[in-house]
């Protein structure tokens, strides 16, 4: 009974431990507190979540992996930015997301891009390291490719 318990434990343990630390943001600003308290390039994902192709592709193949959450973990914060056409949205996030959308000047999804972040009298600026979106291969090659962006940091 005891290992049971301890068992049970463990698990809602490691798992609130771990979802923390792989959770994406959809808060620029939660994000951004959190990439600066961590000393942590942010890791911004511009989605159409309910009706692009390459997304869902992109989060099949690399960022719903192990491998993927575990590289995440230790190396960026998330921030996701999706542009649904169906799923429902509160009126902030569709602005901030149109505003940040504009601001990385992104046109087509899936973008992904590297930043860092530094607040100053409230205002938010931003510096890229680099952008990627899809990459054909699956998790090793898109982390490849994304390593290589985050040598600039």
């Amino acid at each position: 009974m005891k290992i049971k318990i301890f068992i049970i434990i463990l698990f809602s343990v490691v798992g609130i431990s771990y979802g923390q630390n792989s959770n994406w943001y959809s808060d620029a600003r939660q994000a951004v507190t959190q990439s600066n308290k961590v000393k942590k390039p942010l890791l911004v994902f511009f989605t159409g979540s309910d009706w692009c192709g390459w997304c869902k592709k992109l989060q099949k193949e690399v960022f719903n992996t192990t491998e993927f959450k575990k590289w995440a973990t230790n190396n960026v914060v998330l921030l996701e930015l999706d542009f649904p056409r169906d799923n429902k949205q509160h009126q902030n996030i569709i602005e901030q997301n149109q505003q940040l959308q504009q601001v990385f000047k992104v046109e087509g999804y899936p973008t992904v891009w590297f930043v860092t972040a530094t607040v100053k009298d409230g205002k938010t600026s931003f510096s890229g390291l680099g952008r990627s979106g899809y990459v054909a291969g699956g998790t090793k090659q898109w982390l490849l490719t994304a390593n290589e962006i985050l040598k600039n940091k």
